[in-house]
Order: C-alpha cells, then sequence, then structure tokens
C-alpha cells in the first residue's frame, strides 16, 4: 500500500458519500459516529460476517473478510466474503466478490457501488477480469448478482474520486434537510436544518456586504 496512507479512500466511505456528502465527511474526516437500533444490527452481522477464515464450497474455495487494496485509485477496505471460481479453461481461480447486506435491497446505487470498487481492486491484485459479483440481503435472504459494466465501474471511479476530494478538503458541507434524514443514525450530530439554515444567513449577509459595498 501506498505510504501516503493517510489519502486512501476506506472502501466503506463510498455507501456513505453515495448516501450522503455530509455524512461521509462527518464519518470520514471529523470521525464522528453514532450508533442506533440499524447500524447496532448491521455491526453484529458483520461481527459474525467478518471473522478471517476460508471453506471450500461445491468446488469453490471460499474467503471471508478479505483486505482489499488498489494503488491506482488510491482505496482500501475488506471484503464480506470472495468466492474463487474456476475460470473457463479450469486451471485458475477467479474473484467473486460477495458484499452482505443486512435489510433489503435500497434504492440508488451505493451497494452496487461498494461492490464494484471491491470487484476492481480484485482485478489489479489478481491481474485477472472481475465481471460479476453479488449483493446478499439479510432481509430478503437472498443473492442479487451484480453486473460490473462500463457505466457502473465509470460511476464507482467517479465516487472515489469524489470522496478524495472530500478528504483533501477536510470539511464538513452543509446541506439542506431531506427524507433522508429521518433514516441517518447520524442525524442529532449532523443537525441538518439548524446547519443548513446557518449557510443560508451567512450567504445572505455575504450578498448584503457585496450589495452594500
Amino acid at each position: 500500500m501506498s505510504a501516503d496512507r493517510e489519502t486512501w479512500v476506506a472502501l466503506s466511505a463510498l455507501q456513505h458519500l453515495l448516501y450522503c456528502e455530509r455524512q461521509a465527511a462527518l464519518i470520514h474526516v471529523e470521525r464522528q459516529w453514532r450508533e442506533d437500533v440499524n447500524t447496532a444490527s448491521g455491526r453484529l452481522l458483520h461481527e459474525r460476517v467478518d471473522l478471517p477464515g476460508h471453506d471450500t464450497r461445491a468446488g469453490r474455495r471460499v474467503e471471508r473478510a478479505v483486505l482489499l487494496g488498489s494503488q491506482r485509485l488510491r482505496v482500501s477496505g475488506r471484503a464480506d466474503m470472495v468466492e474463487y471460481q474456476r475460470d473457463a479453461t479450469g486451471a485458475g481461480w477467479r474473484p467473486y466478490p460477495v458484499e452482505v447486506k443486512r435489510g433489503r435491497r435500497k434504492a440508488g446505487e451505493a451497494d452496487r457501488v461498494q461492490l464494484c470498487a471491491q470487484a476492481l481492486c480484485l482485478e489489479e491484485m489478481h491481474g485477472v477480469d472481475v465481471p460479476e459479483g453479488a449483493l446478499f440481503y439479510g432481509t430478503e435472504h437472498k443473492r442479487e448478482a451484480v453486473r460490473f459494466d462500463a457505466r457502473l465501474r465509470q460511476r464507482t471511479e467517479d465516487a472515489i474520486a469524489r470522496m478524495h476530494e472530500v478528504l483533501r478538503r477536510q470539511s464538513v458541507p452543509v446541506v439542506a434537510r431531506a427524507p433522508r434524514c429521518d433514516g441517518c443514525s447520524l442525524e442529532p450530530l449532523c443537525l441538518p436544518g439548524v446547519t443548513a439554515g446557518q449557510r443560508s444567513a451567512h450567504d445572505f449577509l455575504m450578498r448584503w456586504m457585496d450589495e452594500a459595498g
């Protein structure tokens, strides 16, 4: 990995960024966190999944809690599970990332982007193409296959670049309150209604001073 380790983006940060850029900055710049019922249940699920180990299932080698990284993208983290499947020649193994989620499928691309980022790391680490992975949703108890097409790959690289910019700025953006705020465990720390109002007042004063000048 790079010696400039603090400039690397955590894989988990992409999920936060696509949910809300302010949330991502609070967690990864200011290191703030607050647990609620949903985050606690998700943490307990991953504590069970994230125990390092391996086994073999139906001819597949399954590795759990796999450390990943990409020098090119400066992103790193841990995959819940990577299944190594025989390639077409039967001589080698092709990685197939599987990300475990606590609840149901959600609107938006955050889960897919996080999984695709894992695939990009695996491609760089193993020198092979990783065309597909899967999301496993605990509430539905089923897998959803995800193809890593060109559009999703670009979306993922754009999200990584944006998160690098958030880390470079070292500031927390102001956002207007939105319906997603009600489901965010950081809402009592974020106070989007208050901070957005402060930004509006600041902008008003700046405009007033410009006009007065």
